[in-house]
């Protein structure tokens, strides 16, 4: 009873407010102020206030509200590890078949090295055996230097 008498004293103010900012020519502003006070009057009218003050001083629904509370934590945490482990079961599964099955191509017979490995068929004839690649390593080394002038 007492929260329809503030909300309808908080309405008839806020009309007052507005017609007052009306009379200065300032329409605009007067209309804002007018929709917004009559929000209070509009949630009487609709049995809004009666029902927040029940629920407020009722300990059911704020057991519900914890209920909730608790579903939303709940939720939040599944998600958020869900997230770290990098998404649901079938996700991680399907990533491991993946990953099993791209590790090497079922053709290949020597793991590939890349463009910049050289195989012993591209090595020059002359140097042969561990000198000969350490050698051959130098000799990359100086070719650059040779290259740069140094």
């Amino acid at each position: 009873m007492i929260a329809e008498t503030v909300c309808s004293a908080v309405a008839a103010a806020g009309l007052g407010i507005a017609a007052v900012t009306a009379y200065r020519k300032r329409f605009l502003a007067a209309t804002r102020i007018a929709a917004y006070s009559l929000v209070p009057l509009g949630l009487v009218m609709t049995g809004v206030v009666d029902w927040l003050a029940d629920t407020a001083f009722s300990p059911t629904a704020w057991a519900g509200f914890g209920v909730l509370g608790l579903s939303w934590v709940l939720f939040s945490t599944t998600r958020a590890v869900e997230r770290r482990r990098g998404g649901t079961r079938k996700e991680r599964r399907a990533a491991a078949r993946g990953a099993r099955q791209e590790a090497v191509a079922p053709t290949a017979s020597a793991p590939s090295l890349g463009p910049a490995a050289r195989t012993p068929a591209t090595r020059p004839a002359g140097k042969t055996g561990a000198t000969g690649s350490a050698a051959d390593d130098f000799s990359d080394i100086e070719a650059i230097l040779k290259k740069h002038g140094i």
